[in-house]
This record gives structure tokens, sequence and C-alpha cells, in this order.
């Protein structure tokens, strides 16, 4: 290879050097350029207007209370005369207000969806499809001293004395005989009374109304004249015990297409009914040792007729007055009366 061309090779080997090093230094030391947030420009205010909404699907017989109701913005142009505004109603003087047709969750409330307690009416509507509406005496021991309010969900217990056809003191016994039954009312008042600071005043009262099937009114009109009947206030936590139980048992219907939407209707149908059957029960025996646990039995009628009997007695007879028991000495079996002698 003669001297030219060797210097041109090694000319093009130094260029190509030179623009590799100098490409690496643009790559490498260039900051990596940050995007930037562009300006946003402010929102142009919306031509709308809160209105008070369903926060959950409220079925008809619904109770309003501070949970039930929310106020969202709505556009003025789809806004009617029957909805609630905002700064025109309040949430408070609502509650204690039933849901007479059906609000599904979202959805604006009217005033002609609900009923005013002392409107005509309003018990009818408070009451769900094929449900009655029985009113139950109470004291203030028997009803947790005032503390179950309309809206709650109580037990039912009935106390009674069986006193049986025998002698002694009569079985002291009670039962659960009912159980989630919806609170109406408490007297005349259908919603919880509040002091000016909006704590709820618990005040005593005599009568209670709850509602019911049929059948189950029927039963509670029949355990009136039985015995005292006393109410027992149920967590809220207590209705899904009973409901996974009613499941397993084969009183709830589950929907077998799995639809979300007929589940959730179904949980919330079978969690408010009430329930009837066979609860627990205590009795005096239970609490007391001086009590007793059983319903006292017939008396015995220990006068026998006499007759006479075969036996080793002077005459070749005896009349027995009791019972006896057979004495054996060798070959020889004799009859001897209880408590007499040989």
């Amino acid at each position: 290879m003669d001297a030219r061309k060797l210097i041109l090779l090694v000319g093009a080997l130094v260029v190509a050097a030179i623009t590799a090093f100098m490409a690496r230094n643009i790559l490498v030391g260039a900051p990596t350029p940050v995007a930037g947030a562009a300006p946003v420009p402010a929102a142009a205010p919306q031509n709308t207007t809160e209105v008070m909404v369903a926060t959950r699907t409220l079925p008809v017989g619904t109770i309003l209370d501070a949970t039930s109701v929310k106020f969202v913005a709505w556009p003025k142009e789809l806004i009617e005369g029957a909805y609630f505004i905002k700064g025109e109603s309040e949430p408070a003087k609502l509650q204690g207000t039933v849901v007479r047709f059906a609000i599904p969750a979202g959805q604006p409330i009217t005033q002609g969806a609900l009923v005013k307690p002392g409107d005509r009416g309003f018990l009818a509507a408070a009451l769900g499809p094929g449900m009655r509406a029985v009113t139950v005496p109470v004291s203030a021991q028997s009803a947790v001293a005032g503390f179950v309010f309309p809206g709650d969900r109580v037990d039912l217990i009935l106390t009674q004395s069986v006193s049986g056809g025998g002698d002694g003191p009569a079985l002291k016994a009670s039962e659960t005989v009912l159980r989630n039954l919806r609170v109406l009312a408490t007297d005349q008042k259908t919603d919880k009374t509040t002091d000016d600071k909006g704590n709820t005043v618990v005040t005593t009262y005599s009568n209670v109304t709850v509602e019911a099937t049929p059948k189950i009114a029927e039963k509670i009109a029949v355990a009136q004249t039985v015995g005292q009947l006393s109410l027992s206030l149920r967590s809220i936590a207590d209705n899904q015990g009973d409901l996974e139980q009613a499941i397993a048992n084969g009183e709830v219907d589950v929907p077998a297409d799995g639809d979300p939407a007929k589940e959730k209707e179904m949980l919330a149908r079978a969690a408010a009914r009430p329930m009837e059957g066979r609860g627990g029960f205590a009795t005096g025996a239970d609490v007391s040792r001086f009590q007793r646990s059983t319903v006292p039995g017939k008396a015995e009628d220990r006068t026998a007729t006499a007759q006479p009997v075969p036996g080793n007695y002077p005459g070749g007879a005896a009349v027995r007055k009791g019972p006896v028991v057979n004495v054996a000495r060798g070959n020889a079996v004799t009859e001897i009366e209880v408590g007499g002698k040989n």
C-alpha cells in the first residue's frame, strides 16, 4: 500500500473518532427535556342549581333519615317545580317523612313522592306491600326505657306464667316469639324528637306500632292476651346473620342468573322482612334455683281401690292398699306391702 492511501485511511479514522466523541457528548451531556404543564383555562361556571337527590334506592314505605338524601348540582333547564332546592328546603325538616313512590338512587326527590307525619294516608304509605300495622301496649321497662325510635328493628318477647294442672308454683317463662319487626310509630310520633342542638330526645310512651305480615299480626293479637309483651332492640349487624341463615335454610330465593340488581333487591327485601318461628326462651330455673324448670304436672291419685289379692295372709287373702314387693325365701314367694311388716 502506497503512502497516499495510508494517509487517507488514517484521516478517515480520525474524522470518524471525532464525530463519535462529539455525538456521545451531545446525547449524554444534554439534560432530558421536561414537559411543562400547560396552563388550564379556568372552567366557566356552569348553569346549575343544587337539588336534593336520594343517596340510595328508596323503596315505598322508607322513612327518611339524615343519610337518605343529599344536595348535588343539577342543570337549571332540567329543574322541575316539585324539586327540593338548596337554600329553600332543609333536609332536617324532611326526616321522618315516608316515601310514597319508589325513588332510584341519584334521582331528585319530588314533593309528591313524600308523605309527612300527620298527612292523610301517612301510616298506609309507611307500610310495605302486603304488610299491616299493629299497635302493642308497652311500659317504660318493656320498651327499652324509651330508646326505641321509629325506623328501629325490634324483637317481641312474651313473658307468661304457666300453671299446668298440679300443685306448686306456676312455671315462669319468657320466649322470643317474633323478630325483626320495624317500628313505625311510638304513640302518635312517627319520627325522632330533637332539641335545638339536634340531639335526639328520649321520651317514654305507652304504645308502639310495628309493621307485620297478616299472619304475624294475628299472632301479636293473641300474644297480648297470653302474657306481657316486651321489646328487645336489635343491632343493625344482626340482620346479616339472620339473612345468611335464611338463605342456608332455603327461606330466601337467590336469583339463579346472578344478576347483581336482582340480588341487591333480594337482599334488601329479605333484610326487611319480619320473622316468626321458634326463637330462644328462658324459664324461672334459668335465673333462680328456687324456680321451676317444667310445667307442674297433675297430682297422682294415691287412693287405690281396695282389691283382694292372694298372699300368705291369714284367711288366704289380703286387701292391697299400696305397692307391694315380692320376697323369696327358698321356694316360697311372699308379697309384702311397702311400709308393712313381714
